[in-house]
């Protein structure tokens, strides 16, 4: 597959029911000019615990279950640099009894392919034991809005 087939295959920005502005910043390129990848991850955290924060599902340390991450992907599209602005979006993919899978687009500016589409899961455990903990109705709820 060539680099324009995988863009055609990716989704657009409408895909996205959340979406929030990010700003580059000089250290996000690396020695190519670009930003690196592993700033996009850092993008793509950032998207998934915005949401929470907004709908007070994430509140501190000290909340009675913990959202690990067991597995992240990303796939890039087209470069991003310094000083570009990025949006990124976020949707619910799929609600499991304790974990949640995310898609993630990030995006240049106003387009509407995405540069790079990233997939996160979570898992959500008891802070103290790390096990698997099921998800409430009101977290399985909110969720909902992002589907």
């Amino acid at each position: 597959m060539n680099r324009s087939d995988s863009q055609d295959t990716a989704n657009l920005r409408s895909f996205y029911p959340f979406c929030i502005p990010i700003t580059t910043r000089w250290m996000d390129n690396d020695v190519y000019g670009h930003v690196n990848n592993v700033i996009y991850y850092a993008w793509m955290d950032t998207i998934v615990n915005q949401w929470l924060l907004e709908n007070e599902l994430l509140k501190s340390a000290k909340n009675p279950l913990v959202g690990l991450v067991v597995h992240s992907q990303c796939n890039y599209f087209s470069p991003i640099a310094y000083p570009q602005a990025v949006v990124a979006g976020l949707k619910v993919v799929q609600v499991g009894k304790t974990s949640v899978h995310y898609d993630i687009g990030i995006f240049q500016g106003e387009k509407e392919h995405p540069s790079a589409q990233g997939k996160f899961v979570h898992v959500y455990v008891e802070p103290v034991s790390l096990r698997p903990h099921a998800l409430s109705e009101a977290f399985k709820h909110a969720l909902e809005t992002l589907r």
